[in-house]
């Protein structure tokens, strides 16, 4: 029970990543709000484990976040893992793709962040855990280019809000995944011409030779998440299979 009592929210938990994370935190004890815009695949959650409550919320949405975050009396630790994968080079990137991004990988963090920080200075004690990658400020990826953009920028995210609260008790750190197997990299390979082909060039990048698995981006959250990780502020954690070796 390394998380008993803690109140923790997290975000895009319908599936993958975010999904497995709070099923973990909830099986350690701690009391979980999943949220995601998909409630029809969050509220399965319910059932799982009695310690998990979902809601449906838009963490684009300004107002929407801002309402449920003001109905949170504690919060101990903020999970994010909102996320879009654009597939393209610069020349690739439209505007509207370009501000779609940002709105959901970088603005997203930013409104959760923003709405819940103040009640973790209040209360002299919190833990903001952002999902960033190992496509960013790390590594170049090729077809990535504003996924890994709005990556590198929650890495600089995470530091700052680590260097500006640490003397008010608030830590803040990235987890930095290879490639995952979730529902969305399986839609991505679908929509490859030969998704055969797509699923090996994935593998075949990874030098562990297989992809990860969400319960082990899970295991990296659980210990950011506990008080095993109290000195550990502004980290960027690397869980890539030896991708960036």
């Amino acid at each position: 029970m390394r998380l008993k009592n803690k109140n923790i929210i997290v975000t895009a938990a319908a599936q993958g990543i975010g999904r497995a994370t709070a099923i973990a935190f909830a099986n350690h004890g701690a009391n979980v709000i999943a949220i995601d815009i998909n409630n029809e695949i969050l509220s399965e959650l319910n059932s799982i484990n009695s310690k998990i409550k979902t809601q449906k919320l838009d963490c684009t949405n300004k107002l929407a976040v801002e309402e449920f975050c003001s109905s949170i009396n504690k919060i101990d630790v903020l999970f994010h893992a909102v996320g879009f994968v654009h597939h393209g080079a610069l020349l690739d990137c439209d505007t509207e793709e370009f501000n779609r991004s940002i709105n959901v990988n970088l603005y997203s963090a930013y409104l959760m962040s923003h709405s819940l920080l103040p009640k973790m200075i209040k209360q002299k004690k919190g833990n903001i855990i952002i999902v960033s990658s190992a496509a960013s400020s790390v590594k170049g990826v090729p077809n990535r280019f504003i996924y890994a953009t709005t990556k590198a920028a929650l890495n600089g995210f995470v530091k700052s809000i680590a260097a500006d609260y640490i003397k008010d008790g608030i830590r803040s750190n990235a987890i930095l995944p290879g490639t995952v197997e979730t529902p969305s990299w399986e839609g991505r390979v679908q929509m490859a011409d030969d998704p055969v082909q797509a699923r090996k060039d994935f593998i075949a990048r990874q030098a562990m030779g297989r992809l990860a698995q969400p319960e082990e981006i899970a295991s990296m959250a659980m210990y950011l998440a506990s008080d095993e990780s109290e000195f550990v502020t502004g980290t960027l954690n690397l869980i890539d299979g030896g991708w960036t070796l």
